[in-house]
């Protein structure tokens, strides 16, 4: 497993890119790089325990009911291999979700794919509150 201050190859370094690029358009509700990231096929645990589809964390974005206030990422590890990469995220989100506040300590394990013309692309993950 690799940590930021261990990437050691090109497809780690935009592994790490995706990933954080992912955190930037949470928080600003990107709707736009979000549909960029995330591939069609995404399944998404969320911390209920249902399953989710890209375009319900699209249409959370686009209309406002999930506004991020703070992505604050304290760990992230990755692992790389061929077109496969995971990461594992810890860290900090506030925000709003239907109106309510919320402020989580979560971890995301997130499993990407790298298509070789669109990069990495978001095919699963898994939320856990801590």
């Amino acid at each position: 497993m690799t940590t930021p201050d261990s990437v050691r190859t090109e497809a780690e370094a935009a592994l790490l890119a995706a990933e954080r690029r992912l955190q930037a358009a949470q928080l600003a509700s990107d709707v736009g790089a979000l549909d960029e990231l995330i591939d069609e096929r995404l399944i998404f645990t969320g911390p209920d325990g249902k399953l989710y589809r890209k375009q319900d964390d699209l249409h959370v974005h686009r209309t406002g009911y999930q506004v991020m206030t703070r992505v604050d990422e304290e760990v992230v590890e990755l692992l790389v291999t061929g077109d496969l990469g995971v990461t594992w995220f810890l860290g900090t989100l506030e925000g709003t979700f239907g109106g309510e506040r919320f402020a989580w300590r979560m971890r995301y394990t997130r499993t990407w794919h790298h298509d070789p013309t669109r990069g990495w692309r978001l095919v699963a993950a898994h939320g856990s509150a801590m």
